[in-house]
Formats: C-alpha cells, structure tokens, sequence
C-alpha cells in the first residue's frame, strides 16, 4: 500500500470502489471538495485564536493504539530519505520528530482526558487544513483491507492474477511514476490498464491469483489486500506502485448503462451484477486506466510510508501538500460499529497521516483507513461526511531538548 493508498455520498462500500490508498472514495464527488490549492498557497493555517483551537478531551479517553501509531511514524522519519520531503511551511524535519515524542511522552506519562488536553494545548500549536474552501472543510471517506480466496499457483479456480511491478516500470524514490523503459533506453508513458489487460503484457509477472477478476479490480482499488491461501493461511499483498494513470470511476457508466440501479449503489449490488454477469467485468473495469502492482509483506497492510496503517489511527492525504508522518486530529462524523450494528456517530480522535490517497490532490479530502475484512469494508463505505483536519506540531517555546 506504498503510495498506498484512495475512493464515497453512497452510503456503501462502493465509496471505496471509487477512491483510496490509494484511489479515490466517492462516486461523485460534489464540488468543491477537490479544489486544489493556489500556486504557492499553504495547506495548513496556524489557529492564533486559543478559542479556534478544537477541545481535545474526549479524543484523550481514547488512545488505544495511538502510541503504536506514533512510533510507526518515527520509524518513517528515522529514515534519511524522509527529510526530502520536508520543510512544509515552517514545519521542519526536526520539528516534526519532535512533535511525535513529546506526544508519545506525555501519553506514557499517563494523562489522559482533560488533563491530557490541557497539556496538549500548553505544548503543541495546533495548524488547521484550509479544506476545500478555505473555511477548513474536509471530505472525510473510507478505505480498508479486503480479505479474498487466493493462490500463488494458477488453477481452474484460481486464474485472476495481481502482478508484480514490471521491470521496465520507472518511477522515482518517492513512487513517482516516470513511466515505461523502452528497449532503446527511452522513456514513455505506460500502457492503460485496457492496453495491459488486452495484450498480457504482463504474463510471466503474477505475483497471486485470485478466483474472481472483480476482486482483482477491488484489490486495485484498495491497494492492499489479505490472501487466504487453499491452506487457510493468510497472505498480505500491498502496494508496489502504479502504472501513472488517473483514477476514473467505472460506477458512472455502469448506471447510465442500466447496469446498476442508482438508488442501489453497493459493493453487494456490484459483486451480485458480476456474478451474473462475469464477461461484463472487462467492459466496465477498463474505463479505469489505473493499474496497480503489488508486492508481499510480512504482517498487516502497509501505507504509503511503509509502516502499518491502523484502524482510524492512519489518514490518507495528498502528500505533497500535507507533511507525512504527521500527528492529525479528526473532528467529524464517523459510522461505528457495536453488536454487529453500524451507526454514524460524532467523531473526535487522534491520527497519523501515514498513507496516500492515489486521487486525492486537494486539502479537502482525508481517507481514514477503516481496517480489514468485511465489516472494516461496511464501515469504510459508510464514510462520507465533512469535518475539520487538524495537525499538531509543538511550540517552539516547549521543545526543551536540543542538538
């Protein structure tokens, strides 16, 4: 989930269909969501006015899994190659790993709730998202870890392959795609996932199989997926790189065509159309020029930073306006689950920006990673709503420790 990672007023998990890790999470997005910034014009506003600076506290009763999140993002700027990426604004490389182990210390200091807040108000000066309009409005939208059927051994039932990244794929260290090395060391756009698809071009470079080619195309979307091999051991793919296209949304074409039924839009609706109708999957699929390689990893999916993402810890954003690693506050609405039922609640909590929405160009978008398998996928497709996005980065003043 390199990128990794990114695709949502539908209510389903066919938001996800249409965005994340990597592709974008909406069917249609309504304007202005994907406005992009001005030449030059920051991302972030620094909050001046302590009464703008959000309340913290009830994201500071809940911490379960943010100091394993946290030290995921270290791990990313231990890296000297993380430092290309910075200044942002006044937000320096040192300022930033800093900003994370304060954190970290006051969360095993054993603060929580208001006293936590308080201390994160002296501390920390708090920078807001500009969003799509200016006012700080973000579309929030869901992505997640799929689980298929799988083999690394073509067969009758396993025959739908994910592919490794090709060797004549060129892209830059920070996944920017270059595009295709051609035998006479020129460099040209690469094929379409049409062009790729039509020809095999790729035969020879199968990473798995799958059983169904409509899963394929969910794991392209996602940008990571979970295996489970014919020995019932599970299989982590994630994402290698791209092949540089843009991502368009099949769903449109499939309603006009009568495919699908507008008001039934859903995974299920689509997998169901499938299913009855598996020489259509081509058809529509295809619309989609973005093609997505895949690796393996150890453990669970990884974002576009190379560490793990966590459910609703991990954020995907455009990374070359927002800086990585970052700590981020969400203050939105997100659907939850409890006793197998979903419902959407008011959400505030801490995250890490740890991943990259592959559609996502604008400092109006924000996917929040949802987790693995089915009810992640509810969840991640019952993601659309509009909120703040906030990020954290310690004052001046605070930073005690110096080299």
């Amino acid at each position: 989930m390199n990128t990794k990672t990114a695709l949502a007023a539908v209510f389903t998990i066919i938001m996800l269909i249409v965005g994340c890790r990597r592709e974008p999470q909406v069917e249609i997005l309504k304007p202005p969501y994907d406005n992009p910034l001005a030449p030059g014009a920051p991302a972030l506003r620094k909050i001046t006015n302590p009464y703008e600076i959000p309340d913290f506290t009830l994201a500071c009763l809940d911490t379960k899994n943010l100091r394993d999140s946290i030290d995921f993002s270290l791990t990313y700027l231990s890296k000297p190659s993380s430092q290309k990426f910075f200044p942002i604004q006044d937000i320096t490389h040192y300022r930033s790993v800093r900003s994370l182990r304060v954190f970290g210390e006051l969360l095993d200091s054993g603060l929580t709730g208001a006293a936590l807040n308080q201390a994160i108000r002296e501390k920390f000066d708090v920078y807001m998202s500009v969003g799509c309009d200016g006012q700080g409005t973000v579309l929030f939208t869901g992505y997640y870890t799929p689980i298929f059927e799988g083999s690394f051994t073509p067969s009758d039932k396993y025959r739908y392959p994910l592919y490794k990244q090709p060797p004549d794929l060129i892209k830059e260290p920070d996944g920017h795609i270059l595009g295709r090395r051609m035998p006479d060391g020129s460099v040209t756009k690469y094929p379409s996932r049409a062009e790729i698809e039509q020809t095999q071009m790729l035969n020879g470079n199968e990473l798995i199989y799958l059983s169904d080619p409509f899963e394929v195309y969910i794991a392209h979307v996602q940008g990571s997926a979970k295996i489970r091999l014919p020995d019932g051991k599970l299989e982590t793919v994630g994402y290698a790189a791209t092949n540089g296209h843009d991502y368009k949304s099949i769903t449109t074409q499939m309603i006009n065509d009568g495919a699908i039924n507008k008001s039934q839009l859903s995974l299920g609706a689509m997998i169901e159309h499938f299913k009855k109708n598996p020489d259509q999957v081509a058809k529509y699929t295809q619309i989609n020029p973005r093609f997505v390689f895949f690796l393996r990893q150890e453990g669970d999916p990884r974002g576009s930073l190379n560490v793990p993402v966590t459910a609703y810890r991990s954020i995907a954003t455009d990374k070359s306006i927002f800086p990585r690693g970052a700590m981020t506050f969400i203050s939105t609405s997100l659907p939850q689950e409890q006793g197998g039922q979903i419902s959407n609640r008011i959400y505030s909590g801490f995250a890490l920006d740890q991943d990259t929405g592959g559609a996502i160009r604008a400092p109006g978008r924000c996917d929040v990673y949802m987790g693995i398998g089915d009810m992640a996928g509810r969840l991640a497709g019952q993601t659309y709503q509009e909120g703040k996005l906030y990020y954290l980065f310690l004052k001046p003043s605070a930073d005690i420790v110096h080299y």
